[in-house]
């Protein structure tokens, strides 16, 4: 070779390999701003909220979930409040937004003793309960994420379980579940522990922005593959009233317990409680998986206010640098974004610092008739704490959902501690549409930490679906006929309660988009009941009979034990039937292709006699048993499209050879098959001749004469000889699949000698 051949080699192999080079950075470039979709959220929050429709609910109804303090967690409300703020150990508020129901808990859905579950905090209970419910709220049967690389990050702020455990005294047999009960590292260890996921889990506490930060590091797990699936959010509970005593003493509460925020009342926070959780799915995968996109995560930022002026002071340029970083994360400006779902907690010191940051960031360079429209969730529950961030974001896909933008309430008027005239900011201070601009619709959801932390992420409406084109050789949607409903649960009391719950919710939904829905993105528990009806009101009917405990012939109910195993049974000749598989055919392709693919291997007079009218012609057995072999063929193939697999394949006659097809067709061509049913009929051919009903044994007088339809398949005697015939005939058996008896499971292809 040259030295300019080498040269122009040398130039090709450096070409090809910047081509690579500059792929592999696209990747990697593409994979940093790539955006995340959430697929789900569950919570439960003040007011009796237990998932994202009723928190809507609330927002829609303007309604706050202030109350006075719980009286199931053994506080001395007597001598907890007094109205003089000096006053140690006290509170000068006695109203919050609380979780009254925070002590109830099913342990043994989760597998956890009772002992157990009374020494968790109860933060731990609740989010096992929403990492379920978030995954079903996906189409996710949870049972199906175990083993898989699905990461947990949870925001917390405090574990003051145990210290109210401590003051009752400790109950016997209580040691030995406090370690894992209230640590915080297992806050998210016990929801990768009790479902299986084998992706990263933190706990993350910077407070009150805890769990914007752990959105923040979720986004950035699944932008770097560090696993498929994320859970982010937060939780709190407080067990014991130490928050309300100590920011008594700072002056920091409101004395209604309600958050006013940027509002000239503002007079302090009102402290609540909550879990809120995202599932969250790079948004390519989401839309390849088929998983529902509610919204999506553009870009985050977190920073430090570093050296401030207070260690607890809110730190302005910090805001909008955190605000700044985010916005060029997520490749926009300040105009791409309509709405801030603010920190916003109602103090006289941190709400002014943050509006200014708002109007320097966020409120410069807008249309006129562009503001930023500006509010806060916890005007409604309260200063959830730790959750309050993912709260927020909750808010926002809520309100994009649904077009509107929600009223903040106890505002008397816009704060006169800011200049709200150094930009174009507006308080909502009433409910709005949201604005039509032309693009996706973005929200920013601000999260500031009493340590410092700040966190800002952005959000944007869901993409729209572009409807897909259908494949030319897709089946169409089966409509009409029979459906079945299921519903599971752990105990009966449970059941009746899903079936009342799923009555409730489905009074307008598509029948077969239910069932479909319930048999294949629920998880299966031991309690079940199925109805089973063609038309709604049926349905309905038959779920409300389960619902009450009562017995319709439209639902059936058991419970399961250990899984057992799914046979089919392949029937031999005597089962047919003109016409049997037509009506499949019309309904199901995947019945008819394979039934066509089997009938084409026969003669065609098969096909005409099966769908004809002449049932003599269909009793032949040169007809019948190729005529079965192709039905039942089909009837698995259908099956198997459905998702059903058998552990065990029996069968008698040409079903033994039709179980034997099921399973190896792959392994032999069509003629293979189709000279083993031959050779099934010319044995049942042969033997046809013999006519007896009866086994005889040496020395007995031969039975009378068996009826003419009765035949015999075989006829054995000791120290008979097999005729010709049976020789035959046996030799006929040996080549059909042994492994396929009516006993047997099948394993293979039948033998060829």
């Amino acid at each position: 070779m040259s030295n300019e051949e080498k040269y122009l080699d040398y130039l090709r192999r450096a070409t090809v390999d910047l081509q690579e080079a500059r792929g592999k950075l696209r990747e990697a470039e593409e994979r940093e701003v790539e955006p995340i979709a959430i697929v789900a959220m569950s919570c439960r929050f003040p007011g009796g909220v237990n998932s994202p429709e009723d928190l809507w609910q609330l927002l829609a109804d303007g309604r706050d979930a202030v109350s006075g303090f719980p009286t199931n967690r053994g506080w001395d409300l007597d001598a907890l409040y007094d109205q003089d703020p000096e006053r140690q150990g006290t509170s000068y508020t006695r109203e919050g937004a609380f979780l009254h129901d925070a002590d109830q808990f099913d342990p043994a859905f989760f597998g956890i003793s009772p002992r157990e579950a009374a020494a968790m905090d109860p933060q731990q209970r609740l989010l096992l309960e929403t990492s379920w419910e978030a995954f079903e709220r996906a189409g996710i049967d949870p049972h199906s994420t175990r083993g898989s690389r699905t990461g947990v990050f949870i925001g917390t702020n405090g574990q003051g379980y145990l210290a109210r455990l401590a003051k009752g005294g400790v109950p016997d047999g209580y040691e030995g579940y406090f370690l894992t009960g209230n640590a915080a590292s297992v806050v998210s260890g016990r929801i990768s522990y009790v479902l299986g996921l084998e992706g990263p889990a933190l706990t993350i506490d910077t407070a009150c922005s805890s769990s914007l930060v752990a959105l923040h590091l979720a986004v950035h797990a699944l932008r770097h593959s560090e696993c498929g699936l994320a859970l982010a959010g937060g939780v709190t509970v407080m067990s014991t009233p130490d928050t309300f005593v100590e920011f008594s003493r700072q002056r920091g509460l409101a004395e209604n317990g309600r958050c006013k925020p940027f509002a000239d009342a503002a007079d302090g926070t009102g402290w609540g409680e909550g879990a809120g959780l995202l599932l969250l799915e790079r948004l390519s995968d989401a839309q390849r998986n088929g998983h529902p996109v509610l919204g999506v995560i553009r870009g985050s930022a977190v920073n430090q206010d570093g050296a401030s002026n207070g260690l607890t002071a809110p730190n302005g340029p910090s805001q909008q640098r955190v605000i700044r970083q985010a916005l060029a994360h997520s490749g926009l400006v300040p105009s791409d974004v309509d709405a801030v779902e603010a920190h916003g907690t109602g103090t006289t010191l941190g709400d002014p610092i943050e509006a200014q940051a708002l109007l320097a960031t966020y409120g410069q360079n807008r249309a006129a008739d562009r503001p930023l429209w500006l509010g806060a969730l916890k005007s409604n529950i309260g200063h959830t704490q730790a959750v309050s961030g993912v709260a927020g974001v909750m808010k926002m896909v809520l309100a994009m959902r649904h077009g509107t933008l929600p009223k903040t309430l106890h505002v008397d008027k816009p704060s006169s501690h800011v200049d709200w005239s150094a930009g174009a900011v507006e308080l909502l201070t009433e409910a709005r549409p949201w604005p039509e601009t032309g693009r996706p619709w973005r929200a920013g959801v601000s999260s500031f930490g009493v340590s410092g932390t700040n966190a800002h992420v952005i959000v944007e409406q869901a993409p729209v679906a572009e409807p897909e084109e259908a494949a030319q050789d897709a089946p169409e949607p089966v409509r009409g006929g029979v459906v079945p409903w299921v519903v599971s649960a752990r105990d009966a009391d449970a059941l009746r309660e899903q079936a009342e719950r799923l009555l409730a919710a489905v009074a307008d939904q598509p029948v077969a988009d239910v069932g479909y829905s319930l048999a294949t993105s629920r998880a299966m528990l031991e309690h079940r009941a199925v109805v089973v009806a063609a038309e709604r009101t049926e349905l309905l009917e038959a779920l409300a009979a389960v619902a009450a405990g009562e017995v319709t012939g439209a639902a059936v109910t058991g419970v399961v034990g250990e899984p057992g195993q799914v046979g089919f049974l392949f029937s031999g000749q005597g089962s047919q039937r003109l016409g049997m598989g037509r009506e499949l055919a019309s309904r199901f392709p995947v019945f008819a292709e394979a039934l066509d693919e089997v009938l084409a291997a026969f003669d065609p007079s098969v096909r005409e006699v099966l769908f004809g009218e002449d049932a003599d012609a269909l009793n032949e057995t040169g007809t019948t048993q190729p005529a079965l072999f192709a039905v039942e063929v089909a009837l698995f193939r259908l099956l198997e499209s459905w998702g059903v697999r058998p552990d065990v394949l029996a069968g008698h006659s040409i079903g033994e050879l039709a179980a034997a097809k099921a399973t190896a067709a792959e392994l032999a061509s069509p003629d293979y098959w189709v000279r083993h049913v031959r050779e099934a009929v010319r044995f049942a051919d042969a033997v046809s001749s013999y006519r007896c009903c009866a086994a005889t044994a040496p020395r007995t007088p031969p039975p009378r004469p068996p009826p003419d339809n009765c035949t015999c398949a075989a006829s054995r005697s000791p120290g008979r000889r097999s005729s010709p015939v049976e020789a035959r005939a046996a030799s006929t058996c040996r080549r059909t699949p042994s492994s396929t008896s009516a006993t047997g499971s099948t394993r293979g292809p039948p033998s060829a000698t």
